[in-house]
């Protein structure tokens, strides 16, 4: 915690650089943006002091402040660290009523981060911000969540976050640091204080200099303040201090046993037993221990704080530092400790105060084979799923690590791991344990149950061969009808034609009508796979809850991908909630980043680039902000496509470049930006498009067409005309698909008319402008200009107007060349992402960063300061898609080579 009995004059001794770091940073936030400041030290060193003062200092500036302190009891409640910081004090950063509306969403982390984002957003136009937090290591998972994801969002605001920690390696302070990407993040060490610090700090306190042999004392405590001023006070014994590299010094453990042997028997007790209840305690838990009155204890208390021990802060008890806390509890003997623990969680959990809060007291007593200690951990552990699902797998696991091997109750306690850890995500840890279980020859039902656990997972993110191979288990061959029927209709999903008997259980038709919808997506037949959809969204509405069932959200969203390619896109957009990632519907907030893709998705088919861009780009931060990176290769797909239609061909490397670093498939979006730079795609190009998943098969058909027919490549054109009229055959009466068709064919025979009427009919404007261009070059070639130039006039204002400007200055090239004077077209709008889309002093930072200059030094060569500097490498990355120099140097590199070859 710090040093709470230091007073501000001794805060800055021997910290005066930190502190001045701080204070820069606060200065610099008012017009550079948000900030994060991560102090880290052994503890004892000072955080708290320099918390304190900083502080202070930033209300002098005019900042608002926001601050709190976590518990070592935190990790049971969501937003107990965080939340006192954001509503405690007269001016509160988030208004009490505003805290209780984002009750709703508090199980929803993702969208609970949009909203305090908001919030925030919305404070710091008043005044700037500093939300600051003292001893992260102990923060509920929540409040480490929303540190991870509401920074970065609030770049552009004035927003210091200040926290400290102690250095704890992959602790939550690096999570938070990691995740701030685009802000500025200073990590300050606090190393011990030098000796004439610590004469200083004995001299504040006692009013004169320290007497000789309390200054060798002092050279004893390793420069850690805390223990300095201890000594100074007395709590600490003069030549106990050579032991300040433990966590709890003995020499603290006497000194503080020896000012326990000066209190009251009643203040005494009342300390020994606040140590075992924790770090901050309500007095009246304290009473009831002590079988007294809380009137009684008022003097007990009033001893207690006197004495330096502890601190009432008007709600609970407090220990002025963890240190002192640790030293009382290991003064307890080990059975009273015990015998404590073992008694408040019993009273905890009699009184309804739930089996959450009684968890740490139990966990402090159990030992193996404790059946009464795992049954209360498992209760904490389902009470905490929704909110605190980090927590709840801690609890689960740890009830699970106290039955042994035969105990009766394991396999049912190991299922409930699984399905706990499914529940916060971790699909690879729930699949790993499964496994361990179904190694013991467990019941034919309980195996079929762990395979139907898995089932949704697997699906959901394409491994149909590991679901098929779990599905038909010959363990569990003896389970129930009901659970084998689930067990078949997942096997179906690699079993074309195989006749399922569901047997009437929803869980189990909704897997096989998805088996179906997504071999018929596949194959295009798009009318087929919509019908299979809907039915599988019913039936999995009906199962929910039950083991296996299929969740009915991402069902929804394959279902409005295929009412896209039937010509409904308005309609599909129309179901999607608002926003780009749909942050407060009903939908988990884990599907954030699917629904941004779908919505990605519909954008680019509707031509709606800008749109597209924006969602694929909320899809990618929502998979960092989970960890959950499934479809990063289906979002990269869609930025790369807008890049190449507006001839960004740097930015389309880029996007090829993180889906080949992950290892996904890559090869139609690889064969795409070669044809970009002019290679010939050939047949084998069509064929990966024809088959390919998640795009907008006709478009890039077309595409391939197109380029074939302009380089006299026959059999890809031919090959392209081929496949789009099987596609469009499949799903007859769309109007996209057949125009799509007509338009191949048409440049075979030389008549483009059907398509020009078909695809004046569909919803697809880039498609519709394609087919101008291609008409519009066919009958200029034929000497018709009457027909010719007005289609390569509409052609042209429909890619402008959509953001496609490489194609746009093509048809312009056409028309130039036809002796068409150029007509004066308004300034494009600057596109939101790839290289295109800096400014000019952003290019140049871009360059400068990525010839290996620092924020210092570019500032110097551009005469700007390193703030500015900072603020302009923000957009950089966020436009081209990048997240460190490496990336920022290659996408350069690339780009400059690219003019070098087009001046050439």
């Amino acid at each position: 915690m710090g040093q709470v009995s230091v007073s501000g004059a001794l805060a800055v001794r021997g910290r005066g650089s930190e502190l001045d770091l701080v204070l820069r940073t606060l200065r610099r936030s008012r017009e550079s943006g948000a900030a994060l400041v991560v102090v880290r030290g052994e503890p004892g060193i000072g955080k708290t002091t320099l918390l304190a003062e900083a502080v202070t200092q930033a209300t002098r500036l005019g900042y608002t402040v926001g601050q709190a302190a976590a518990h070592d009891g935190d990790r049971i409640a969501p937003l107990a660290s965080l939340g006192p910081a954001l509503r405690t004090g007269t001016d509160p950063l988030v208004t009490s009523a505003e805290f209780l509306d984002l009750a709703p969403v508090i199980e929803q982390p993702l969208w609970l981060a949009e909203h305090l984002a908001t919030l925030l957003t919305r404070r710091s136009k008043r005044d700037p911000l500093l939300v600051v937090l003292d001893d992260l290591h102990w923060a509920d998972p929540l409040s480490i969540f929303m540190l991870r994801i509401v920074p970065a969002r609030l770049a552009a605001a004035p927003v210091v976050w200040l926290v400290a920690t102690r250095d704890i390696p992959g602790g939550p302070a690096e999570l938070v640091a990691a995740s701030a990407a685009g802000l500025p993040v200073h990590h300050l060490e606090l190393h011990p204080l030098p000796e004439e610090a610590l004469q200083a700090i004995a001299a504040d306190r006692l009013g004169e200099p320290a007497t000789p042999p309390l200054a060798r004392a002092l050279r004893q405590t390793g420069g850690n303040p805390f223990l300095a001023v201890q000594l100074v006070d007395g709590l600490l014994a003069p030549g106990a201090a050579q032991d300040a590299g433990e966590a709890v010094p003995p020499g603290l453990v006497g000194g503080v046993r020896q000012r326990l042997a000066t209190l009251s028997a009643g203040s005494a007790a009342l300390v020994r037993t606040g140590a075992v209840l924790g770090a901050r305690f309500a007095l009246d838990d304290a009473a009831w221990l002590l079988h007294e009155p809380v009137p009684a204890l008022t003097e007990a208390l009033a001893e207690a704080i006197r004495a330096g021990l502890l601190v009432d802060d008007g709600s609970f008890i407090v220990f002025r530092h963890e240190l002192l806390r640790r030293a009382v509890y290991e003064d307890v003997p080990p059975s009273a400790r015990r015998a404590t623990h073992r008694t408040i969680a019993d009273h905890l959990v009699r009184t309804g105060r739930g089996a959450a809060e009684a968890a740490p007291h139990v966990l402090a007593t159990a030992t193996p084979g404790d059946a009464a200690a795992a049954a209360v951990l498992r209760r904490a552990a389902h009470d905490l799923l929704d909110t605190m699902s980090v927590t709840s797998v801690q609890l689960i696991r740890q009830a699970f690590a106290l039955l042994p091997e035969d105990h009766p109750e394991r396999a049912a306690v190991g299922q409930e791991v699984v399905s706990v850890l499914l529940h916060a995500h971790r699909r690879e840890e729930a699949a790993a344990l499964a496994d361990q279980l179904l190694d013991a020859s467990p019941p034919p039902d309980t195996a079929a149950a762990l395979h139907l656990s898995l089932a949704p997972g697997l699906w959901s993110t394409g491994r149909f061969g590991e679901l098929a191979d779990r599905a038909r288990d010959e363990r569990a061959a003896g389970a129930s009808p009901a659970l084998r029927a689930r067990l078949r209709a997942y096997a179906s999903f690699l079993a074309p034609g195989a006749e399922i008997a569901e047997n009437g259980d929803p869980a189990a038709t909704a897997a096989a009508r998805a088996a179906e919808a997504s071999r018929a997506e596949r194959g295009g037949y798009y009318r087929a796979a919509l019908g299979h959809y809907h039915a599988a969204e019913e039936a999995a509405a009906r199962a929910a809850g039950t083991t296996g069932a299929l969740p009915v959200v991402p069902l929804r969203l394959r279902r409005l991908v295929v009412r896209g390619h039937l010509d409904q896109i308005a309609a599909a957009r129309g179901e999607l909630p608002d926003g780009p990632t749909g942050g407060g519907v009903g939908a988990d907030s884990w599907q954030a980043p699917e629904l941004a893709w779908v919505r990605a998705h519909l954008e680019l088919g509707a031509g709606q680039l800008d749109a597209a861009t924006a969602a694929a780009t909320a899809a990618l931060r929502a998979m960092d902000e989970l960890h959950d990176h499934t479809l990063e290769a289906r979002a990269r797909t869609v930025l790369a496509q807008v890049a190449l239609l507006r001839g960004d061909l740097p930015g389309a490397h880029v996007q090829l470049a993180n889906v080949e670093r992950r290892g996904d498939p890559a090869a139609l979006l690889r064969a795409l930006v070669a044809d970009a730079e002019g290679k010939p795609a050939g047949p084998a190009t069509v064929e990966l498009a024809a088959y390919a998943d998640a795009v907008w098969r006709d478009e890039i058909l077309v595409h391939l067409a197109c380029a074939a027919a302009r380089t006299g490549d026959e059999a890809t054109l031919r090959a392209a005309a081929e496949a789009l009229a099987d596609l469009a055959s499949r799903n007859d009466g769309v109007a996209s698909l057949a125009g799509a068709a007509a338009l191949a064919e048409g440049l075979v025979t030389g008549d483009l008319a059907p398509a020009v009427v078909l695809l004046g009919q569909a919803p697809r404007a880039l498609l519709a402008a394609r087919v101008d261009e291609e008409a519009g070059r066919l009958a200029l070639a034929s000497g018709d200009r009457d027909s010719g130039v007005p289609a390569l006039r509409r052609a042209e204002q429909a890619y402008t107007v959509h953001g496609a400007p490489a194609f746009a200055g093509r048809v312009r090239g056409l028309l130039r060349a036809a002796g068409v004077r150029a007509r004066r077209q308004p300034a494009a709008p600057r596109p939101q992402t790839g290289w295109a889309a800096l400014t000019a002093t952003e290019r140049r930072v871009a360059r400068l960063v990525a010839d290996g200059h620092t924020n210092k030094s570019a500032a110097a060569e551009l005469f700007l300061s390193p703030s500015t500097v900072n603020s302009h490498l923000r957009a950089v990355f966020q436009k081209l898609g990048v997240n460190s120099r490496v990336q920022l140097a290659n996408v350069v590199l690339r780009t400059l080579e690219g003019s070098d070859r087009a001046e050439s």
